[in-house]
């Protein structure tokens, strides 16, 4: 009866091993690349994507979304704000897994014709849609443009902020990406 239980218990290790090896894996996501014509990585946003220009959303593309992608959400936050978690600038989901990217200047409001069935949610300003940085003067703020493919065509509500949609899309994200760049405000002479 000992060897029983002894190969049995190998066994069970052997299987919960492999478990929990094959889940690490699926949660570590796959890389995607966060393009966009006009905001360049780890450079100034233009003006007219801010508060002190246009405040219009900036074009934006990805590639290398894993296969299975079903949808896609964006976040834009500002993480240099004091506050928990950043301000956040931008939250678009529901955007359709063959999407490669969004069109610039995407008006206000939850729901949106192009891309089709695309929702916005809620920015820190309360406005639905894209709202440009608008830091303080005084130092550079970096503006984190994340791009998250996802499993499944989730039945998402109009209406989500970031940290809902973050609760949302847990354990579902299956590649991740993004695209950071800064803006400043000069002090007034």
């Amino acid at each position: 009866m000992m060897r029983v239980d002894a190969g049995f218990r190998a066994i069970a290790v052997a299987v919960l091993m492999l478990g929990v090896a094959s889940h690490a894996w699926a949660q570590t996501p796959a890389a995607i690349t966060v393009t966009s014509p006009t905001i360049k990585a780890g450079e100034t946003i233009p003006k007219d994507h801010t508060a002190d220009g246009r405040n219009v959303s900036p074009a934006l593309m990805w590639s290398g979304a894993p296969a299975g992608t079903k949808q896609f959400a964006l976040v834009c936050d500002d993480p240099d704000v004091p506050m928990p978690g950043g301000f956040v600038h931008w939250v678009i989901y529901k955007i359709a897994g063959t999407a490669t990217g969004l069109p610039a200047e995407l008006p206000m409001g939850a729901t949106l014709t192009e891309p089709a069935g695309a929702i916005q949610g809620p920015s820190g300003f309360r406005q639905m849609g894209y709202r440009g940085p608008a830091p303080p003067p005084g130092k550079p703020h970096h503006y984190t443009f994340t791009v998250y493919a996802l499993d499944a065509d989730l039945p998402l509500e109009p209406g989500l902020n970031r940290n809902q949609l973050m609760e949302a899309i847990k354990g579902h994200i299956i590649g991740q990406g993004a695209l950071v760049a800064l803006y400043e405000r000069m002090p007034a002479q």
